[in-house]
């Protein structure tokens, strides 16, 4: 186990052990000898965010968790077991992943369609799903730009993501190609729904100030090939808003991280 991936004991939510990715039959390694434990925190959760220069596979560990992608060695473990085809972890893109002939409120409901549950049932948790991300008003609307807008379509793919799985979302620059006042909104919709579900959000982003405000831990990758080398605690508030970024706590937090990522990206 890494120096920078600490076992202390608490139960995992999600553990890779030994993680190797090659994609030319061994001959170069991807990822290679990776360890990840992201452990329970009773009654609060946790929001780690992973940053890393381009093509150091962060994209990559996020696939290995939502099972979307096999590591070439190593093991995925959810809960403590290794993950199968029933952990459903929720991956959130990039990229809007609504479908566009389908309205809103279908798809948010559409993992519970797929586990079985009645359109009634679904419909109605749906709803309250799309209430608690602001969608109320739009359930019939069909999810497709420029009938919603590029925020509305991440609360869509969020609010279908906790729908399926309140505990464990996995998160891939979610709001990278959002404008930037879209983007802090979304951003105080994500601290607001990780309290009030207390789950365990992975977060992939290349914005450093983006990273300290919404993370509980920040661990960094160095590249090919690929691990963790750096972890940062966050020691800002639990609770945090618009006015946690005025502070000196924040910018020395936003410093300390940019200083990491600078040293992780001249690693050899």
């Amino acid at each position: 186990m890494s120096e920078v991936i600490k076992d202390t004991g608490l139960n995992d939510i999600i553990r890779l052990e030994s993680i190797g990715q090659s994609y030319d039959g061994g001959q170069s390694w991807i990822i290679k000898d990776l360890d990840f434990i992201v452990e329970d925190k009773p009654d609060q959760g946790q929001f780690v965010v992973i940053l890393g220069m381009s093509g150091s596979g962060k994209s990559t560990l996020l696939r290995y968790i939502a099972g979307l992608q096999e590591p070439t060695q190593g093991r995925v473990l959810i809960h403590g077991r290794e993950r199968t085809e029933s952990d459903r972890v929720s991956m959130v893109f990039q990229q809007y992943s609504s479908l566009p002939w389908m309205t809103v409120l279908d798809n948010v409901g559409l993992a519970l369609r797929y586990q079985g549950v009645t359109k009634a049932e679904r419909d109605e948790r749906a709803m309250e799903m799309l209430k608690l991300v602001g969608l109320e008003g739009h359930e019939n609307k069909f999810a497709q730009y420029p009938t919603l807008s590029g925020g509305q379509l991440q609360r869509i793919a969020i609010a279908r993501s906790l729908l399926a799985n309140p505990k464990i979302l996995v998160m891939d620059e979610p709001f990278g190609a959002l404008d930037i006042k879209t983007r802090l909104q979304m951003q105080d919709l994500l601290i607001s729904l990780w309290h009030q579900f207390q789950s365990t959000i992975l977060f992939v982003t290349h914005d450093i100030s983006e990273a300290v405000y919404l993370g509980d831990d920040i661990y960094i990758l160095k590249s090919q090939p690929s691990k963790f080398v750096k972890h940062i605690k966050v020691n800002l508030p639990f609770e945090r808003n618009k006015m946690t970024k005025r502070t000196t706590e924040y910018t020395q937090m936003v410093h300390q991280v940019e200083d990491a990522m600078m040293e992780v990206s001249e690693m050899g």
